[in-house]
């Protein structure tokens, strides 16, 4: 899952005193508006371990945001687990949680809104759909802990090279993310890859709610 991660270095240009008095505007002038910054709807999901809210990508991302307020609108996510910790290094890996095929909460499969698309990528605290194959999420999601380029859209690589479908982040709660992340996991329990990344304590929702 975790094929490639590039560091980035961070380039930081000093401006002179002339430079930016030349960069004035002039009088009279009124600089261009900024761009409107996409809408997004906050969700709050009430855990066992404390709260998470969630800023999702209602503009950017709008058939997994819609689907994902579904589930929190018909309560579905309420009492559900977050079942499962992947920790790959020290603050670095994602957790998962959602209805795990429950008939009685899931809801249809949606489309696959890729990152090559959307324009978001799986940086630290992104939330995005658990799938199998492109077009099979419904109730399942992760969290990311640490960036995680690799799990992006690359339409350069052979094979399902869709990535997941990133939604949205965590605007508060990422000291609860990491906690969980750090929960003793069962040896014995899950299969294939998810082997050994069971929660030995699932984390509860409580319960998800819009945040108005």
């Amino acid at each position: 899952m975790f094929r490639r991660f590039a560091l980035l270095a961070l380039l930081c240009l000093a401006v002179s005193p002339a430079t930016a008095q030349a960069a004035a505007p002039v009088a009279g002038i009124e600089a261009p508006a900024p761009a409107p910054r996409p809408a997004t709807v906050r969700v709050s999901l009430e855990t066992s371990e404390g709260a998470i809210v969630l800023e999702l990508e209602a503009e950017r991302a709008p058939i997994t945001t819609a689907n994902f307020l579904r589930y929190v609108e018909g309560k579905r996510l309420d009492g559900i687990a977050i079942y499962r910790a992947t920790k790959v290094a020290e603050n670095f890996g994602l957790i998962q949680g959602g209805v795990r095929g429950d008939p009685k909460r899931v809801l249809p499969s949606i489309a696959h809104e890729p990152t090559s698309v959307t324009g978001l990528s799986h940086v630290d605290g992104t939330i995005s759909m658990a799938r199998a194959a492109p077009g099979s999420a419904n109730g399942d999601f992760f969290i990311t802990i640490g960036d995680m380029p690799s799990l992006d859209a690359d339409p350069s690589q052979p094979g399902d090279n869709l990535g997941f479908a990133a939604f949205g982040h965590v605007a508060e709660g990422m000291d609860v993310v990491r906690r969980i992340l750090d929960s003793p996991t069962s040896p014995t329990e899950g299969e294939g890859a998810m082997k050994g990344q069971i929660l030995a304590v699932p984390v509860r929702i409580l319960a998800a709610r819009r945040v108005e």
